[in-house]
């Protein structure tokens, strides 16, 4: 019953029609340069090398992968912080990357975020009246000037605070109080999407699941659309619909929660499930941990053909001589299989892993 469950859950997701945010080949190259007053470009950090996914309408996407892989550098040029080289981001079909003026501002009121560290991403010489309410100066049009206190007020009572904590200042909360008020100013503007960039990573454990509660709440009561970066698998697996796996700046593996963690056809997906650690010790028996050799390539430097080749067990010839597509497996795209998801791997192959619930 379980497996058909989840076989539904995967046709679920394909019949909710077109995504409300589309990213189509995106890149994002820094330059690396040498020299002080005539600088001279020697290369470039590809953090971000050829990145598509979509995001569908009250879904969350989760994104994971190690540190340095680029997922926060995509979460910047989603929200247009960082301008990317090359690539699209259609949101409802149209390219913001060539947007300007009112246009970007009308679409960048509807793409909100959430920053992962909430001691640093709160101004500390801002009460929170102001921090929230400032949103409503970059647009009016959303409360009218009399009304913003109330409107403050009542996102703080939204996220869990008391509403008469507009004055304080954000030394006076603790950790968790902070990221609800980064969340409230995320939806101060009545957004369709917020990106979430590793919103409880610097929280405690007991703190993580009230603030992860309380956004699944507010997506179900807002009909919100969320992209779900974090390094804990566990918790994108609680919280999101479908999941990316990104490695080195590329997708690796793509699918939905029991596509990508029960069925995974990834070796770097398998490797990072393997190493989640296991309560039960009765399963710890039998589990298979498969340990990487070698360190993650430099971005500046990355290997040819495939990214993951130089620390895979399954690397033969072919994987330095082609970059592998991230698409369904030939094997598998005729199949009712779950294991019938795109993966970025020529020798992809389904694999059981048993790992944390």
């Amino acid at each position: 019953m379980a497996e058909l469950a989840k076989k539904d859950e995967a046709v679920a997701v394909q019949d909710r029609g077109e995504p409300i945010l589309q990213v189509r080949n995106l890149v994002k190259h820094f330059p690396l340069t040498q020299g002080v007053l005539f600088k001279k470009q020697i290369g470039a950090v590809k953090a971000v090398d050829g990145v598509d996914f979509e995001l569908y309408k009250g879904e969350t996407l989760g994104i994971v992968g190690e540190s340095g892989c680029g997922k926060s550098t995509v979460a910047k040029l989603l929200m247009l912080l960082e301008t990317p080289t090359s690539g699209e981001i259609l949101y409802k079909g149209e390219d913001i990357t060539r947007l300007s003026g009112r246009a970007l501002k009308e679409v960048r009121r509807n793409i909100q975020m959430v920053f992962q560290d909430p001691y640093t991403s709160l101004n500390p010489r801002m009460t929170v009246g102001d921090i929230i309410g400032e949103t409503f100066e970059i647009h009016p049009e959303v409360a009218p000037k009399g009304d913003r206190r109330r409107k403050v007020q009542e996102l703080l009572d939204v996220v869990g605070l008391n509403p008469e904590y507009i004055n304080r200042y954000p030394h006076q909360f603790s950790g968790g109080q902070r990221q609800r008020i980064g969340i409230a100013r995320g939806l101060a503007l009545n957004p369709e999407i917020i990106i979430c960039d590793e919103p409880v990573s610097a929280l405690d454990v007991s703190v993580q699941a009230q603030v992860i509660n309380l956004m699944e709440k507010l997506q179900d009561e807002y009909d919100l659309s969320y992209i779900f970066i974090a390094h804990d698998l566990s918790i994108v697996r609680h919280i999101s619909d479908r999941v990316g796996v990104m490695y080195l700046g590329r997708m690796a593996e793509v699918g939905t929660d029991a596509q990508i963690y029960d069925h995974p056809t990834h070796p770097y997906t398998q490797a990072l499930l393997s190493a989640v650690p296991v309560p039960d010790p009765e399963a710890r028996e039998g589990r298979e941990r498969i340990i990487l050799t070698g360190d993650v390539p430099s971005p500046a430097n990355p290997p040819s053909g495939c990214r993951f080749r130089t620390r895979c067990w399954k690397a033969q010839d072919k994987c330095a001589q082609e970059t592998p597509l991230l698409a369904i497996p030939e094997r598998f795209a005729d199949t009712d299989s779950l294991a019938a998801h795109p993966s970025a791997c020529h020798f992809a192959e389904e694999k059981d892993v048993i790992h944390a619930a």
